[in-house]
């Protein structure tokens, strides 16, 4: 299993970051990969929240179920189960001028498929896709901020 790793300061609060980490409309604005949800039994993510969503990998449709397994004040910790296993988490502090943002994504394949898929992520992921994603974020909280 791949780990990618970045970290970057964006504006607000901790709290006000674990809300756009945890509102479904809002990550698809943000998130490394596209997708869409297909099933959430809440209005928000929070601890033991599961979904299901959909997305294109590699050309492919996708669907991966997610189980949240820790939505808490500085901590987003969260598994997509499908094609292949994805296991991501994001740690948030407060700093000056904001909060510090550390994202950490985990990817792992099986079989020939799980394989191709696997490594079509880690692409994106090492082209700077989780990056990316972080000042997708920190744009979204700016707006809130001013």
């Amino acid at each position: 299993m791949r780990r990618w790793e970045t970290q970057t300061v964006v504006p607000g609060s901790p709290s006000a970051v674990l809300e756009l980490l945890t509102e479904p409309e809002a990550i698809a604005e943000w998130a490394p990969i596209p997708f869409e949800i297909v099933s959430l039994g809440e209005r928000r993510l929070g601890t033991g929240s599961r979904a299901r969503v959909a997305g294109r990998l590699a050309g492919r449709a996708v669907e991966f179920d997610v189980t949240v397994f820790e939505a808490s004040g500085e901590r987003l910790a969260l598994a997509a189960d499908g094609p292949i296993s994805i296991d991501v988490q994001y740690v948030v502090h407060a700093v000056a001028g904001g909060s510090d943002v550390r994202a950490s994504v985990s990817v792992e394949g099986s079989g020939l498929f799980g394989r191709v898929l696997a490594s079509a992520t880690e692409a994106l992921l090492a082209a700077g896709a989780l990056r990316n994603s972080l000042e997708r974020l920190g744009r979204q909280l700016r707006p809130a901020m001013a």
